[in-house]
């Protein structure tokens, strides 16, 4: 029998905060408590601001509140390797595979130029339509202008008459009523885009539920357009509140005494921070001490109530472990 497979995926850039913690724990419990294997994978790809110093923290803290994994870059296992910046090969074999079938052309525009094109310029560069610029440029063209080194992404060439859909597991059926736009799996400065390495990883390691937060439900869609490319099922997904400070924005280092090193450091207990964790999510009456392991034996996703909007949680509270 196949086990189901979860994951958790954080990026080295920064320490484990409250925010972070909130998803890894969610990801982890859902997939615990139907027994099923949880891998551990690191996404390195930006190696400016990646770390390995980070990295040995993240799992310092993941440890301490009481996750575990199966699989991991500290561990091993038969769908390693873990870290991302050790799969580069295995994303340009995609990449090639794509681009062989004609899924893929160049796109020499710059964000200055997208931007002023778009619709709604307002939106995030990783989240804003691409208007179809180079779409339909004449391919000698196109190869001359690569030949002679203009700077240029690869991009997924989404059809027409696309309309992505799926059933996100908090936030119910989701269909994209527009064409979603293409996308860059290559960027122009020679790195991976995050839309195709995601995937890769979670065909290769067989994922088949993702847990995590809602400011990644807007790109689902794309990444749905690639497991289909791939001819592989996309796992089932579930998008969780992001965690806000009362100035109704992300969690983050400039609210400060959100890191898991600082929470330790004044004093707060593993079994505390989870308990208080459940608490500010809706899934206790009361902020009391639990450990992961009981969170997962009773886990309950149907509990888990969606807000678009995150949850502004009290940090007050956190000067009171």
């Amino acid at each position: 029998m196949t086990l189901p497979t979860g994951r958790y995926a954080p990026s080295p850039t920064g320490e484990m905060h409250l925010g972070n913690a909130s998803s890894a724990l969610l990801a982890w419990a859902s997939i615990r408590s139907r027994g099923g294997r949880f891998i551990l994978r690191m996404e390195d790809l930006d190696r400016q601001r990646s770390r390995a110093d980070l990295a040995r923290q993240l799992l310092e803290d993941l440890r301490w509140l009481g996750i575990d994994w199966d699989e991991g870059p500290d561990v091993g296992g038969p769908r390693g390797p873990y870290t991302q910046s050790d799969r580069i090969d295995l994303y340009r074999a995609a990449a090639d595979r794509l681009h062989d079938r004609g899924d893929l052309y160049p796109c020499f525009c710059t964000r200055k130029e997208i931007a002023a094109a778009a619709s709604a310029p307002q939106e995030p560069d990783e989240l804003r339509r691409y208007p179809g610029t180079c779409r339909e440029l004449p391919p000698q063209v196109s190869e001359s202008r690569i030949a002679r080194g203009d700077r240029h992404a690869w991009r997924f060439r989404v059809a027409a008459d696309a309309r992505p859909a799926f059933v996100d597991r908090f936030h119910g059926t989701q269909i994209v009523d527009r064409q979603p736009g293409d996308f860059v799996i290559h960027r122009a400065d020679g790195v991976i885009a995050y839309q195709l390495a995601v995937v890769v990883d979670d065909i290769a390691m067989e994922i088949d539920e993702v847990i995590r937060g809602d400011d990644l439900l807007a790109s689902t869609a794309w990444q749905c357009l690639l497991f289909d490319a791939f001819g592989k099922p996309s796992p089932t997904f579930g998008h969780v509140p992001l965690l806000l400070g009362p100035d109704g924005r992300r969690l983050s280092k400039r609210h400060g005494g959100i890191t898991l090193r600082e929470l330790r450091e004044a004093g707060w207990t593993a079994e505390a921070l989870v308990g208080w964790l459940a608490y500010q999510l809706g899934l206790m009456e009361h902020a009391e001490p639990l450990t992961a392991s009981e969170w997962a034996t009773s886990f309950d996703g149907s509990a888990l109530r969606p807000h678009p909007r995150g949850i502004v949680v009290d940090l007050e509270s956190m000067s009171k472990p």
